[in-house]
């Protein structure tokens, strides 16, 4: 069975720093493309970061300057490093990745992890 946890959120003031962390567990072949998506409270769900296998990232024009994706895909882990915070990136973040799997490719959401930037 494969899941993703992320983990790294927090309370933060504005202009500070945070890193979330995805890892994918389990039994799998490759890993695809793994996003962030976060979800603030009365609004939908949007893509903030994408990584695809190869490591080319495209971020949403908000985050754009401020925060870094990365993986390791030696370790089934991406990265969303986020500096210079705003109270606006108060969200639940998700982390979202494509796997396949000996039955084909399925697509896998995390938790999700809360991150609360104020004063």
């Amino acid at each position: 069975q494969v899941h993703v946890v992320e983990s790294g959120g927090g309370l933060v003031q504005p202009g500070g720093s945070l890193r979330l962390s995805c890892v994918a567990f389990g039994t799998f072949f490759s890993i695809h493309d793994i996003d962030w998506y976060r979800q603030a409270p009365g609004k939908q769900r949007e893509l903030v970061a994408a990584i695809a296998k190869g490591g080319g990232t495209r971020y949403v024009d908000s985050v754009k300057g401020r925060f870094t994706i990365s993986r390791d895909n030696a370790k089934n882990t991406v990265y969303l490093q986020m500096n210079s915070l705003k109270p606006e990136d108060t969200a639940v973040y998700y982390c979202y990745a494509r796997i396949s799997i000996m039955t084909g490719e399925y697509d896998y959401w995390g938790q999700g992890t809360q991150v609360t930037v104020s004063s």
